[in-house]
Protein backbone atom coordinates (compact mmCIF):
# COMPACT_ATOMS: atom_id res chain seq x y z
CA UNK A 1 0.00 0.00 0.00
CA UNK A 2 1.41 3.44 -0.91
CA UNK A 3 1.98 5.94 1.96
CA UNK A 4 0.61 9.21 2.05
CA UNK A 5 2.11 12.04 0.40
CA UNK A 6 4.14 14.19 2.58
CA UNK A 7 4.01 17.73 1.12
CA UNK A 8 6.96 19.86 0.38
CA UNK A 9 8.48 23.39 2.24
CA UNK A 10 9.49 25.85 -0.70
CA UNK A 11 12.02 28.72 0.03
CA UNK A 12 10.53 31.18 -1.86
CA UNK A 13 12.84 34.12 -2.77
CA UNK A 14 10.29 37.07 -4.17
CA UNK A 15 11.49 40.73 -5.91
CA UNK A 16 13.02 43.15 -3.65
CA UNK A 17 11.33 45.86 -5.55
CA UNK A 18 11.11 45.22 -9.43
CA UNK A 19 8.07 42.56 -10.08
CA UNK A 20 9.83 41.39 -12.74
CA UNK A 21 12.31 39.99 -10.84
CA UNK A 22 10.18 37.18 -9.82
CA UNK A 23 11.32 33.96 -11.64
CA UNK A 24 8.84 31.47 -13.83
CA UNK A 25 9.60 28.02 -11.67
CA UNK A 26 8.85 30.85 -8.17
CA UNK A 27 5.13 32.36 -9.76
CA UNK A 28 4.47 28.61 -10.52
CA UNK A 29 5.84 26.79 -6.87
CA UNK A 30 3.30 29.77 -5.29
CA UNK A 31 0.77 29.77 -7.39
CA UNK A 32 0.22 25.84 -6.41
CA UNK A 33 1.04 26.40 -3.21
CA UNK A 34 -1.53 25.14 -0.15
CA UNK A 35 -0.44 27.51 2.14
CA UNK A 36 1.73 30.68 2.11
CA UNK A 37 3.75 31.45 5.24
CA UNK A 38 4.93 35.34 5.25
CA UNK A 39 5.73 37.99 7.83
CA UNK A 40 3.06 40.51 6.83
CA UNK A 41 0.15 38.41 5.67
CA UNK A 42 -1.49 41.61 4.14
CA UNK A 43 1.99 42.68 2.49
CA UNK A 44 2.15 39.71 0.74
CA UNK A 45 -1.52 39.35 -0.49
CA UNK A 46 -0.82 42.81 -2.34
CA UNK A 47 2.75 41.47 -3.67
CA UNK A 48 0.63 38.20 -4.90
CA UNK A 49 -1.93 40.64 -6.36
CA UNK A 50 0.41 42.65 -8.24
CA UNK A 51 1.93 39.12 -9.77
CA UNK A 52 -1.30 38.39 -10.83
CA UNK A 53 -1.10 35.42 -8.62
CA UNK A 54 -4.62 34.35 -7.08
CA UNK A 55 -5.74 34.23 -3.77
CA UNK A 56 -3.89 32.12 -1.14
CA UNK A 57 -4.05 31.07 2.15
CA UNK A 58 -1.99 32.73 4.00
CA UNK A 59 -0.41 32.48 7.84
CA UNK A 60 1.27 34.76 9.49
CA UNK A 61 5.35 33.60 10.50
CA UNK A 62 7.81 36.21 11.74
CA UNK A 63 10.28 36.19 14.70
CA UNK A 64 8.05 36.26 17.45
CA UNK A 65 5.80 33.42 16.80
CA UNK A 66 8.24 31.33 14.53
CA UNK A 67 8.69 28.67 17.62
CA UNK A 68 4.54 28.17 17.79
CA UNK A 69 4.20 27.99 14.12
CA UNK A 70 6.50 25.05 13.36
CA UNK A 71 4.08 22.55 14.69
CA UNK A 72 1.02 23.93 13.03
CA UNK A 73 3.39 23.94 9.52
CA UNK A 74 4.29 20.28 10.20
CA UNK A 75 1.03 19.37 10.35
CA UNK A 76 0.14 20.90 7.10
CA UNK A 77 3.27 19.13 5.43
CA UNK A 78 2.03 15.90 6.98
CA UNK A 79 -1.42 16.13 5.39
CA UNK A 80 0.24 16.73 2.25
CA UNK A 81 -0.11 20.00 1.54
CA UNK A 82 2.73 21.97 -0.16
CA UNK A 83 3.61 25.00 1.78
CA UNK A 84 5.60 28.15 0.23
CA UNK A 85 7.59 30.34 2.70
CA UNK A 86 8.36 33.93 1.63
CA UNK A 87 9.92 37.05 2.99
CA UNK A 88 8.79 40.74 2.43
CA UNK A 89 11.82 41.06 0.09
CA UNK A 90 14.30 39.11 -1.39
CA UNK A 91 15.55 35.48 0.43
CA UNK A 92 14.21 34.14 3.05
CA UNK A 93 16.35 33.53 6.41
CA UNK A 94 18.56 35.90 5.54
CA UNK A 95 17.63 38.14 8.59
CA UNK A 96 14.33 36.70 8.54
CA UNK A 97 13.14 34.03 10.31
CA UNK A 98 12.68 30.50 8.94
CA UNK A 99 15.84 28.91 10.22
CA UNK A 100 14.16 26.89 13.28
CA UNK A 101 11.12 25.49 10.69
CA UNK A 102 13.87 24.36 7.76
CA UNK A 103 15.91 22.69 10.85
CA UNK A 104 12.47 21.18 12.45
CA UNK A 105 11.18 20.03 8.62
CA UNK A 106 15.11 18.42 8.06
CA UNK A 107 14.43 16.54 11.50
CA UNK A 108 11.19 14.92 10.73
CA UNK A 109 12.22 13.83 7.00
CA UNK A 110 10.43 16.23 5.32
CA UNK A 111 11.60 18.15 1.97
CA UNK A 112 12.54 21.30 1.73
CA UNK A 113 13.21 23.00 -1.67
CA UNK A 114 14.89 26.22 -2.59
CA UNK A 115 13.78 28.77 -5.03
CA UNK A 116 16.33 30.85 -5.51
CA UNK A 117 16.38 34.17 -6.78
CA UNK A 118 16.60 38.46 -5.41
CA UNK A 119 18.83 38.69 -2.62
CA UNK A 120 19.87 42.18 -1.20
CA UNK A 121 23.06 41.09 -0.06
CA UNK A 122 24.08 39.59 -3.36
CA UNK A 123 22.50 41.98 -5.37
CA UNK A 124 24.81 45.25 -3.54
CA UNK A 125 27.92 42.71 -3.54
CA UNK A 126 27.25 42.51 -7.83
CA UNK A 127 26.63 46.40 -8.38
CA UNK A 128 29.41 47.80 -6.01
CA UNK A 129 32.70 47.59 -7.39
CA UNK A 130 34.16 46.56 -4.01
CA UNK A 131 35.65 43.24 -3.66
CA UNK A 132 32.95 40.00 -3.56
CA UNK A 133 34.97 37.43 -1.55
CA UNK A 134 35.36 36.52 1.13
CA UNK A 135 32.40 38.20 2.08
CA UNK A 136 30.54 38.05 5.79
CA UNK A 137 26.96 38.99 5.86
CA UNK A 138 25.88 39.95 9.49
CA UNK A 139 22.10 41.05 8.89
CA UNK A 140 20.38 43.71 10.98
CA UNK A 141 23.04 45.46 13.16
CA UNK A 142 22.28 45.53 17.01
CA UNK A 143 21.05 48.22 18.13
CA UNK A 144 23.69 48.83 20.84
CA UNK A 145 26.90 50.79 20.07
CA UNK A 146 28.75 48.27 22.30
CA UNK A 147 27.31 45.19 20.49
CA UNK A 148 28.09 46.71 16.72
CA UNK A 149 31.66 47.41 18.08
CA UNK A 150 32.18 44.18 19.35
CA UNK A 151 30.75 42.80 16.11
CA UNK A 152 32.93 44.82 13.83
CA UNK A 153 35.82 43.72 15.61
CA UNK A 154 35.25 40.26 15.49
CA UNK A 155 34.34 40.06 11.95
CA UNK A 156 37.06 42.77 10.87
CA UNK A 157 39.79 40.33 12.06
CA UNK A 158 38.98 38.19 8.97
CA UNK A 159 39.87 40.72 6.58
CA UNK A 160 36.94 39.95 4.09
CA UNK A 161 34.42 42.12 2.63
CA UNK A 162 31.41 43.11 5.45
CA UNK A 163 28.06 43.32 4.57
CA UNK A 164 24.96 44.30 6.25
CA UNK A 165 21.00 45.65 6.66
CA UNK A 166 20.90 49.51 8.51
CA UNK A 167 18.25 51.61 9.69
CA UNK A 168 18.44 55.03 7.82
CA UNK A 169 18.42 56.83 11.36
CA UNK A 170 21.39 55.05 12.45
CA UNK A 171 23.76 54.83 9.08
CA UNK A 172 25.95 57.99 10.07
CA UNK A 173 26.62 56.16 13.79
CA UNK A 174 27.17 52.98 12.28
CA UNK A 175 29.42 53.96 9.77
CA UNK A 176 31.57 56.31 12.33
CA UNK A 177 31.73 53.35 14.48
CA UNK A 178 33.08 51.09 11.98
CA UNK A 179 35.73 53.59 11.06
CA UNK A 180 36.97 53.35 14.19
CA UNK A 181 36.80 49.74 15.10
CA UNK A 182 38.05 49.25 11.37
CA UNK A 183 40.28 51.76 9.88
CA UNK A 184 40.04 53.25 6.64
CA UNK A 185 38.44 51.20 4.27
CA UNK A 186 35.99 52.02 1.60
CA UNK A 187 32.45 51.52 2.05
CA UNK A 188 29.67 51.21 -0.46
CA UNK A 189 25.61 52.30 0.99
CA UNK A 190 23.27 50.31 -1.88
CA UNK A 191 19.58 51.95 -1.49
CA UNK A 192 16.14 50.69 -3.21
CA UNK A 193 17.58 48.40 -4.53
CA UNK A 194 16.03 47.75 -8.47
CA UNK A 195 13.32 50.12 -7.56
CA UNK A 196 12.91 53.62 -9.11
CA UNK A 197 15.37 55.52 -6.80
CA UNK A 198 18.26 52.81 -6.89
CA UNK A 199 21.19 54.88 -5.81
CA UNK A 200 24.77 53.71 -4.73
CA UNK A 201 26.73 55.71 -2.57
CA UNK A 202 30.18 55.38 -2.68
CA UNK A 203 32.85 56.79 0.00
CA UNK A 204 35.96 55.74 2.22
CA UNK A 205 35.28 55.58 5.91
CA UNK A 206 37.87 58.69 6.77
CA UNK A 207 35.96 60.68 4.49
CA UNK A 208 32.56 59.48 5.29
CA UNK A 209 31.51 63.53 5.78
CA UNK A 210 32.12 63.82 2.01
CA UNK A 211 29.18 61.78 0.94
CA UNK A 212 25.46 62.56 1.68
CA UNK A 213 24.11 60.06 4.57
CA UNK A 214 20.75 61.33 4.62
CA UNK A 215 18.92 59.02 3.10
CA UNK A 216 15.60 57.11 2.49
CA UNK A 217 14.50 53.56 1.55
CA UNK A 218 15.98 50.40 2.58
CA UNK A 219 19.98 50.53 3.02
CA UNK A 220 22.31 47.37 2.53
CA UNK A 221 25.82 48.11 3.43
CA UNK A 222 29.15 47.15 2.46
CA UNK A 223 32.28 47.86 4.00
CA UNK A 224 35.45 46.40 1.72
CA UNK A 225 38.56 44.90 3.44
CA UNK A 226 41.38 46.52 4.55
CA UNK A 227 43.85 47.67 1.52
CA UNK A 228 47.23 45.94 2.84
CA UNK A 229 48.91 47.88 0.12
CA UNK A 230 48.13 51.09 1.39
CA UNK A 231 48.58 49.97 4.92
CA UNK A 232 50.65 53.10 6.94
CA UNK A 233 53.85 52.13 8.66
CA UNK A 234 54.60 51.76 11.97
CA UNK A 235 57.10 54.52 12.38
CA UNK A 236 54.40 57.08 10.01
CA UNK A 237 51.46 55.50 12.26
CA UNK A 238 53.60 56.34 15.52
CA UNK A 239 54.48 60.11 14.17
CA UNK A 240 51.03 60.69 13.87
CA UNK A 241 49.94 59.67 16.96
CA UNK A 242 52.45 61.87 18.76
CA UNK A 243 50.95 64.41 17.23
CA UNK A 244 47.44 63.50 18.68
CA UNK A 245 48.55 63.17 22.30
CA UNK A 246 49.89 66.94 22.09
CA UNK A 247 46.83 68.21 21.02
CA UNK A 248 45.12 66.19 24.11
CA UNK A 249 42.35 64.23 25.28
CA UNK A 250 41.13 60.83 26.87
CA UNK A 251 43.81 57.86 25.28
CA UNK A 252 40.50 56.61 23.27
CA UNK A 253 39.69 59.50 21.45
CA UNK A 254 43.69 60.10 20.88
CA UNK A 255 43.64 56.69 19.62
CA UNK A 256 40.11 56.95 17.37
CA UNK A 257 41.64 60.23 15.72
CA UNK A 258 44.70 58.78 14.98
CA UNK A 259 43.39 55.47 13.34
CA UNK A 260 40.87 57.90 11.21
CA UNK A 261 44.62 59.54 9.68
CA UNK A 262 46.13 56.61 8.46
CA UNK A 263 45.26 53.52 6.38
CA UNK A 264 45.37 49.92 8.16
CA UNK A 265 45.15 51.02 11.76
CA UNK A 266 42.39 50.40 13.75
CA UNK A 267 41.53 52.97 17.06
CA UNK A 268 42.02 49.54 18.95
CA UNK A 269 45.10 49.00 17.56
CA UNK A 270 46.13 52.36 18.07
CA UNK A 271 44.98 52.33 21.32
CA UNK A 272 46.94 49.40 22.09
CA UNK A 273 50.07 50.84 20.84
CA UNK A 274 49.61 53.82 22.99
CA UNK A 275 48.91 51.74 26.25
CA UNK A 276 52.07 50.02 25.61
CA UNK A 277 53.94 53.07 25.21
CA UNK A 278 52.73 54.45 28.22
CA UNK A 279 53.10 51.75 30.17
Amino acid sequence: MDEPRRGRLYVVATPLGNAGDLSPRAREILSAADLVLAEDTRRAGLLFKRLGIGAKRYMSFFEHNEEGRVTQVLAELDQGHDVALVSDAGTPLLSDPGYRLVRACREQGHAVSPVPGPSAPVAALSASGLPPYPFVFLGFLPRRDVDVRRLFEEYGATKATLVFFERKNRLTATLELAAETLGDREFCVARELTKEHEQFILGRLSKREDVQLDLLGELTVIVGPPAEELRTSEAEMAAVLEEEVLRGGRPKEVARRTAERVCGWTAKAVYERLMDKSG
